[in-house]
């Protein structure tokens, strides 16, 4: 994601938009910039810079607290879209994470296409933009994940990964900090094409039990697997509002949308739900949600919709503003799962 925290705080405030904004603790206090703004990143701000340094390079910054919470929230809409794609999600936080699309069939296979339709999606459901780095592995996809920021996508084919590390500024290199940068450095090693200079001894002598990472990455090599963590407890999709809704109607159909986007997910994950659950934001920024366990399974809009308007009548949204409607299915049976169970029981009887 760009500049998260920052992002998310500009999107639910207007009047932090377009300023300089960092997201950490007050200027006179031991604190940190979280992250900021990209208005605020022109005067030289960076995360993990001390608040008091920041605060002197941007005087006019705005300095809110972190909200988490909200954060959260945000991080577990995106990660929902990720699984759309891929069972194989490695989260590095809450705003970034790694996912082998090597066995998804949308979009002909193409993972330059998935990462621009993800991309996509996030902007219509959060209002929010991210950035994406497309390779063979997880180095280079970290990589150019960060080249063209904000709203960027980098793509780096297996032909071009040796060519591309070589050009690659040492202190460019994931995992390698400031004081392995200065070593680097003063042992003539500005880039990959320096770094591959070395043999696989020299490497050792070097840099002992990272050697024969840098050997191999310099290369563009990097076999390490995504590690999925995911354990699938629910599965949604949400949308926040440009401008608050106010009739039922409209309500209606936005979460008709949203249906038709959870019951593709279901089709793609093969699984099938009992639960179903409503969330609702009104504009104050109040949120709630409204279950209901079916004694049918769901796996398609069509079932869905008689619910989704019994769960919506159930709220403040015929008498407040909304901006925005999610709506989520849990308790999950794998597809084929029922039937077979069924069969089974007739069976024995």
């Amino acid at each position: 994601m760009d500049a998260f925290f920052a992002a998310v705080e500009q999107r639910d405030f207007p009047q932090y938009r377009g300023k300089p904004l960092i997201v950490g603790g007050e200027p006179d206090k031991r604190s940190v910039v979280a992250t900021c703004s990209y208005e605020a990143r022109q005067f030289g701000v960076r995360s993990a810079m001390a608040s008091s340094k920041a605060y002197r390079l941007c005087p006019q910054a705005i300095i809110v607290k972190p909200r988490f919470e909200a954060y959260k929230n945000v991080s577990e809409v995106i990660r929902s879209i990720f699984y759309q794609y891929s069972d194989k999600v490695e989260p590095l936080s809450l705003d970034e994470a790694y996912l082998d699309v090597s066995e998804c069939e949308l979009f002909g296979g193409s993972a330059t296409l998935i990462a621009k339709d993800i991309k996509e999606k996030i902007f219509r459901q959060t209002a929010l933009t991210a950035s994406a780095g497309v390779s063979y592995n997880k180095f280079l996809a970290k990589v150019a994940s960060d080249i063209n920021k904000p709203d960027g996508i980098t793509v780096i084919r297996p032909e071009q990964g040796a060519d591309f590390m070589a050009t690659l500024a040492i202190g460019k290199f994931y995992g390698v900090g400031k004081a392995t940068e200065a070593k680097m450095k003063s042992l003539g090693i500005h880039n990959g094409l320096d770094l591959r200079k070395l043999s696989v001894a020299e490497c050792q002598h070097l840099f002992g039990k990272a050697a024969d990472y840098y050997y191999q990455i310099c290369r563009g090599i990097d076999e390490r697997e995504v590690i999925s963590q995911r354990q699938r407890k629910s599965l949604g999709s949400e949308t926040t509002f440009e401008t608050d809704l106010e009739e039922i109607a409209d309500m209606l159909k936005q979460l008709g949308l949203l249906a038709v986007e959870v019951a593709d997910a279901l089709a793609r994950e093969k699984l099938q739900a009992y639960t179903l659950t409503l969330k609702v934001k009104y504009e104050n920024f109040e949120q709630v949600t409204r279950s209901k366990t079916l004694a049918v399974i769901i796996d398609g809009a069509d079932e869905m919709l008689p619910v989704i308007a019994e769960l919506l009548s159930k709220t403040e949204a015929a008498d407040r503003k909304v901006r925005l409607l999610g709506l989520s299915v849990s308790n999950f049976v794998e597809t084929g799962l029922k039937k077979k169970s069924m069969m089974l029981q007739q069976s024995l009887f």
